[in-house]
């Protein structure tokens, strides 16, 4: 077989297309969700290549038009996640003796398939079983997911290029073995990309993976599972179960093969699972490698000297692009007092502009909440506040669940930094705004640092350099992700990798070779040419001779 040293194409961002009126992309894209809406679609288990149905089906509806059934998915239990670890373990020696740019090339073309023929495909299913709408649908499932891809597949020969120096008569030189055992992938509802990068970066090093998306995120991820299999997936190396957090965690957490966990969702989740993994350590081959990205109550920071244009714009994109449920989304903006009229004034002016309904209509800026669960939490919180003598709403605040799970945007001002929702990440189109004292700018930056147990975003707003230097300095502990004059959200893979540290994860950074590298295991090989025969060593010998 020829052998080489091979260079993978130079990988670029997905140029983000703009579905303006009359854009092929947009009349594409609206025929698709037109044809996806006219089907009810059956969503099985991918275990061992082959679909795995099961007599509980459940099922999906957009969370705008609770009344629309999209189809059905196939409920699983703890067999059958049984099955899917013996399929991953089947699959893993073929798997990782298989040369690496036989792997990157699977991952290459699922990039270009989704980029291309299934673009239309992986953005509508966002959109109609997410409810997200076409723009942030586009820079999600098409654009990222690609990006994560394409990059991942450079982060993986930048791993393999890692080798040890060598002195004259010996050879040494790293071996990034995979894990040995397979990795559980818990993915959550609110990134498409997200749900396809945590099961493909350990798969990528080759390593076999157990994958569980979220249940409001399931129509999405039968559509990734559908490219990596025309991209060439072979059959076991990733295994899609719908199955409950418990079944997955008790068949899962006490395998003995079980390696690693890469996992975005919920602090406590993620805390749970790493008690879990720590009661069960003397269970496992080795020890696991827990990789996790989990909440984030992330703030904007402004001083006196803060673009008020800009600033208000952040507040309004940073808060309510996708109704505030990203795990970067701005929840809490601290504005000093001397700005404060003028930056509402244009926070209010953009507000009142936006759009709220259904995904189908492509003017509508703010969609549905993913579910009812969220819906009533969200609710729950502004009502609250209504009542509080802490908190005042001064805008939005409506909730109807009539036809959809739709929250207004709502903007709650607190008259102490301490406020709930200043502190609970609430995951939802709801921000609080503490107002302070010019004169405390230092006060609050300890009180931003100290109120939230989250640091995976946060943004900083100023026009003076030695401001910014000083705030940047003062919140180098605060978010594992942070940016000057710009809102907090919108990393891009290649370009900001993605995490935080504190309550919100370990910062392994997704997209990056700090993420890829948790899922090798390096072993260091010496050869030596020509070695000793004699096992005496030059200071051994007496003077005289």
């Amino acid at each position: 077989m020829t052998k080489g040293f091979y260079n993978v194409p130079v990988p670029q961002n997905e140029p983000v297309k703009s579905y303006k009126p009359g854009s092929p992309e947009r009349v594409e894209l609206k025929a698709m969700i037109a044809e996806m809406r006219s089907k009810v679609v059956e969503l099985p288990m991918f275990i061992g290549g082959k679909e795995v149905k099961t007599s509980n089906k459940i099922e999906i509806h957009p969370p705008h038009d609770i009344k629309h059934l999209l189809g059905y998915f196939y409920q699983g239990d703890e067999s059958h996640v049984v099955q899917a670890i013996d399929a991953a373990l089947a699959a893993r020696n073929a798997w990782a003796d298989l040369e690496w740019h036989h792997r990157a090339a699977i991952f290459l073309k699922a990039a270009d398939l989704l980029a291309g023929p299934y673009r239309a495909k992986l953005n509508a299913a966002t959109m109609l079983g997410q409810s997200k709408n076409a723009f942030q649908a586009e820079v999600d499932a098409a654009c990222e997911l690609a990006d994560f891809y394409r990059y991942g597949v450079r982060c993986m020969t930048q791993i393999y290029e890692m080798q040890p120096e060598s002195n004259p008569g010996m050879w040494n030189y790293n071996e990034f073995r995979p894990l040995e055992g397979f990795v559980f992938a818990l993915t959550p509802f609110n990134f498409t990309s997200i749900a396809g990068n945590l099961p493909v970066a350990p798969v990528m090093m080759g390593n076999v993976c157990v994958w569980k998306c979220a249940k409001t995120a399931v129509y999405s991820a039968g559509v990734i599972m559908e490219i990596l299999r025309e991209a060439g997936l072979p059959d076991g190396v990733i295994n899609l179960v719908f199955v409950s957090g418990p079944a997955a965690g008790k068949i899962i957490f006490s395998h003995p093969d079980f390696a690693g966990i890469h996992f975005t969702g919920s602090t406590g989740v993620f805390q749970d699972i790493w008690k879990t993994i720590g009661e069960n350590i003397f269970k496992y081959k080795s020890y696991p490698r827990i990789v996790g990205e989990t909440g984030g109550k992330d703030f904007i920071f402004a001083d006196p000297t803060a673009n008020t244009q800009a600033l208000a714009t952040a507040i309004v994109r940073g808060s309510f692009e996708y109704q505030g449920q990203k795990c970067s989304a701005a929840s809490r903006v601290y504005v000093p007092v001397s700005i404060w009229a003028k930056t509402w004034e244009i926070t209010l002016s953009q507000l009142q502009r936006l759009k709220m309904g259904p995904v189908e209509d492509f003017t509508n800026f703010v969609n549905a909440v993913i579910d009812e669960t969220s819906f009533d939490k969200l609710k729950g919180f502004i009502d609250r506040a209504r009542t509080d003598k802490d908190a005042e709403v001064i805008y939005g605040g409506d909730c109807d669940k009539s036809k959809g799970y739709f929250v207004q945007p709502t903007v709650i001002l607190a008259k102490k930094a301490d406020y709930i929702t200043m502190k609970e990440e609430l995951f939802g189109p709801v921000v609080t705004i503490f107002v302070y004292d010019d004169a405390k700018i230092d006060e609050t930056l300890t009180i931003l640092d100290t109120t939230s147990a989250y640091a995976l975003t946060g943004a900083i707003f100023s026009q003076d350099r030695y401001s910014i230097e000083k705030m940047a300095k003062r919140l180098s502990n605060a978010a594992g992700n942070f940016y000057i004059n710009d809102k907090p959200t919108g990393a891009v893979v290649g370009q900001q990798p993605f995490g935080g540290a504190r309550g919100s994860g370990t910062n392994d950074k997704a997209g990056s070779v700090f993420n890829m590298l948790r899922w090798v295991s390096i072993r260091t090989v010496k050869e030596t040419f020509v070695p000793a025969t004699d096992y005496m060593y030059p200071n051994f010998l007496p003077d005289n001779e």
